[in-house]
């Protein structure tokens, strides 16, 4: 029985997976027909669904059945990411959405994370949504 040859194809190369001396520029990847909008990392508001960059959000973690304010981004576990706004918060406390973003059986209580977001729209006038309009 004789093998079937199969005709050599030139290699093209990835669109994707070009190398930095072709000049991509890792932070943005753009599909076809998109508007590179934001560089860098992105993440999701749990209340109001808005993605944004990590630096206007606020990380939230579970210790001992409460939800903590990450405010340095560094304690372990899973985090979900929320905007310093009270209606943000509202919004994730009435979707339930801090559990499923966390992954954790139950409710967790919030008021850690509330008092820090009080603090913060205390001492900061207007919310972010503004700001992001």
């Amino acid at each position: 029985m004789r093998k079937r040859r199969v005709p050599h194809r030139p290699e093209r190369p990835h669109p994707v997976r070009l190398n930095e001396a072709q000049g991509i520029d890792y932070s943005v990847v753009e599909r076809r027909g998109s508007v590179a909008t934001h560089i860098g990392p992105a993440r999701t508001c749990i209340g109001c669904r808005a993605r944004t960059s990590p630096s206007e959000l606020l990380r939230v973690v579970v210790a001992d059945g409460t939800l903590v304010p990450d405010t340095r981004r560094r304690l372990p576990g899973r985090g979900a990411w929320l905007h310093l706004d009270l209606d943000c918060l509202t919004n994730a406390e009435r979707r339930r959405a801090f559990p499923r973003a966390l992954r954790v059986q139950g409710s967790l209580a919030v008021d850690h994370v509330r008092d820090h977001v009080e603090q913060h729209v205390k001492t900061v006038v207007g919310s972010p949504h503004d700001q992001q309009e």
